[in-house]
């Protein structure tokens, strides 16, 4: 069984990648959707996988940690803010704090992309 939740966050950035005349080399900005997900099984004494309202002051944190910044500068850990990174990173951030973490999804809407991670088991490179 699985549960999830969802938060939005704007933040502008440039990827250092890009061929020097892509306007993915200029800084630019995005409305970004980021769905949580955890495993698991309901507890015989709550009947949840884990409270809602946990998963979402968890969220919080990093919400403020990444919404209205500029993330090749203002966010450790993301100097390279690919859809790729940017799902790694929140990870990272909700590890230990969400017991049956399961999958982190970073998506642009309205571009009509995103990132699915899951797992720790892929490090950085």
């Amino acid at each position: 069984m699985q549960i999830f939740k969802e938060f939005t966050f704007e933040a502008a950035h440039f990827l250092p990648s890009a061929a020097p005349d892509s306007p993915n080399a200029r800084i630019h900005g995005h409305s970004f959707r980021v769905k949580v997900t955890l495993d698991g099984l309901p507890q015989t004494d709550t009947g949840l996988i884990f409270h809602l309202g946990n998963i979402e002051e968890a969220l919080k944190d990093v919400r403020e940690k990444l919404d209205h910044r500029f993330l090749n500068e203002d966010v450790e850990g993301l100097q390279w803010p690919t859809l790729e990174h940017l799902a790694l990173w929140i990870w990272e951030q909700l590890d230990e704090t969400l017991p049956g973490l399961y999958e982190v999804a970073v998506m642009r809407d309205s571009c009509g992309e995103g990132c699915i991670y899951r797992g720790s088991q892929h490090k950085k490179s």
